[in-house]
């Protein structure tokens, strides 16, 4: 073990700009919780002290996953499927519930959200599965993958946690369309999907919950319920509007200060940080996730194996995936299903997770610059 986390290169992989991207989004998101919270006590200290400590031991975990050489670490990906899979078995039994949704294990005062490891777990699984041979057939490509997302995605939608389920299958896709399919067997998977999708969407739409259908309701009509399930979308995007240009500037912004904006240090908080820098801060903070996605797809394209191109095109389009939705239902465009922000929300989970999976980005990126040692 301390010979593959010692072996090569020492800090020779460390990107800078990498780095410096990472630490400025985490800056802007603790500034953000801080502002939103700053009159709150979240338990036993501050949020936004909370998040610095989740933040130190995310800096731990991405560490650990940017000197262990990936292709170990991917060996161990189906034995910590199965953990994770114990892990999400337990939370429908004995976790702790909050606002109609079981998704969290409590340790003492801080709690665990398996969900939010399954999302890095998956990716090792599945870069695992179709680096180790050739999978040409309909059944090896589609199929056997799709059968082992299937039991982490059932779990993870029983809680309910809708966000993280369309996690798993916006990563599945990515990883689908990274080992190619032939025309024809997308043209199939079209067809059943348009054949199925009434009576998938009849199962979906009878396991949602009251408030995740009414979420939905409120979406399609957002004066369904003003004062109820409408509320978060009506006063996220009034937050995001009333920033105007250049915002209100920090512990300014009235929607999040005077409380109308629930959630704001978690799912809102783009909410939260549009209403205090305006258009143009929002401008910063997207060319900072921009950024750090064109050097993470930079990787991906010059990882010296399929297992490292996978690996980064999985995390990537994670990544993509929580920026768009949580931008989109914050500003309306999509259905509020709580996603978190990247390295912005409030979390201990998702940002330990989060920094963990960019970790192994750059991993992949250091292994590739050792061959030209």
């Amino acid at each position: 073990m301390i010979d593959r986390l010692t072996d090569s290169r020492g800090f020779d992989g460390f990107d800078l700009r990498y780095m410096g991207l990472i630490l400025v989004i985490l800056g802007i998101g603790v500034l953000s919780i801080h502002s939103v919270t700053h009159d709150q006590q979240g338990g036993i200290a501050p949020y936004y002290v909370k998040q610095l400590v989740w933040i130190g031991l995310g800096a731990v975990a991405f560490i650990v996953m940017w000197a262990w050489d990936y292709h170990s670490i991917a060996r161990l990906a189906y034995p910590a499927y199965g953990l994770v899979l114990l892990l999400l078995l337990f939370v429908l039994f004995e976790g702790r519930a909050s606002k109609g949704a079981q998704r969290w294990i409590a340790l003492g005062p801080f709690s665990l959200q398996p969900s939010e490891f399954a999302k890095l777990v998956l990716i090792l699984v599945l870069a695992h599965y179709y680096s180790k041979a050739p999978r040409a057939g309909w059944l090896q490509r589609v199929i056997v993958p799709g059968l082992l997302m299937l039991p982490g995605l059932v779990l993870i939608l029983k809680q309910p946690d809708l966000g993280s389920g369309l996690s798993f299958v916006a990563v599945y896709a990515a990883m689908l369309l990274m080992v190619g399919v032939r025309s024809q067997a997308l043209g199939v998977i079209l067809l059943f999907s348009i054949m199925l999708f009434p009576f998938v969407w009849e199962g979906v739409w009878g396991s949602l919950h009251d408030y995740q259908r009414q979420r939905i309701m409120a979406f399609v009509d957002p004066d369904y319920d003003p004062g109820g399930k409408g509320y978060h979308a009506l006063q996220s995007k009034i937050a995001i509007g009333s920033g105007e240009l250049t915002g209100k500037g920090l512990f300014g912004g009235t929607q999040s200060q005077l409380k109308f904006l629930p959630e704001g240090h978690t799912d809102f908080v783009f909410a939260v940080y549009s209403e205090e820098w305006g258009f143009l801060g929002v401008l910063l903070l997207l060319g900072l996730f921009v950024a750090l996605i064109w050097l993470a797809l930079d990787i991906a394209a010059k990882a010296k194996d399929q297992l490292g191109a996978l690996l980064a095109v999985g995390i990537v389009a994670m990544l993509c995936f929580c920026i768009v939705v949580n931008i989109g239902m914050t500003a309306g465009m999509f259905p509020i299903v709580g996603i978190p922000l990247p390295l912005v929300s409030y979390g201990g989970s998702a940002t330990i997770m989060m920094m963990a999976s960019l970790g192994l980005l750059l991993n992949v990126k250091r292994r590739r610059l050792s061959l030209f040692y």
